[in-house]
């Protein structure tokens, strides 16, 4: 996975906040795993298959 500059990878980094703070929500609690959700988030963004991050799931 790569980004074109800092401020892309920001930008994905921002992405993935605001759709996490919807899966937690919906979770109804915070979710230590953050890590590993934002990174599942952002490889399936980069690949073009952006949608709902399954936890355990490969990107």
């Amino acid at each position: 996975m790569t980004f074109e500059s800092a401020a892309d990878l920001a930008a994905a980094l921002r992405r993935a906040e605001a759709a996490h703070g919807r899966y937690e929500e919906q979770l109804g609690h915070a979710d230590p795993d953050w890590p590993d959700w934002y990174a599942q988030f952002m490889a399936r963004e980069q690949a073009g298959r952006a949608g709902p991050v399954v936890p355990g799931a490969s990107p």
